[in-house]
């Protein structure tokens, strides 16, 4: 079992900057990908970003150039630059092990970005 524990969201207004982590404990080892996703009101969930055991990423259009994913251990971060009102959603941790072929999800963070 993995248990992800997701920094505190907020509110920040247009233009900001927030920076999400999420520590993971327990059965880490091979923790094949990490990634962060969200949710609007509404909206399906979407994948925001993502990053490889080996560190490869990957990022939806919507954020390219504005969030950075980054790994080190067991934790992830979502550094997110230049947010935007439609930024505003639950963000969620996710982890995926291969081997295992599990995937485990944080509870989720509210990130709210006034304009």
């Amino acid at each position: 079992q993995v248990q992800l524990v997701e920094s505190a969201g907020g509110l920040v207004q247009a233009g900001g900057s927030l920076r999400l982590s999420c520590v993971a404990s327990g059965s880490t080892l091979s923790i094949d990908r990490m990634a962060w996703y969200r949710q609007a009101p509404g909206k399906q969930r979407e994948l925001v970003a993502s990053i490889t055991e080996s560190g490869s990423t990957r990022y939806t259009d919507s954020v390219k150039g504005r969030f950075t994913i980054s790994r080190a251990d067991s934790t992830v971060y979502l550094q997110m630059n230049s947010l935007k009102p439609e930024d505003t959603a639950v963000y969620y941790c996710n982890i995926y092990q291969g081997k295992a072929g599990t995937y485990y999800w944080g509870e989720g963070t509210l990130v709210t970005v006034s304009s």
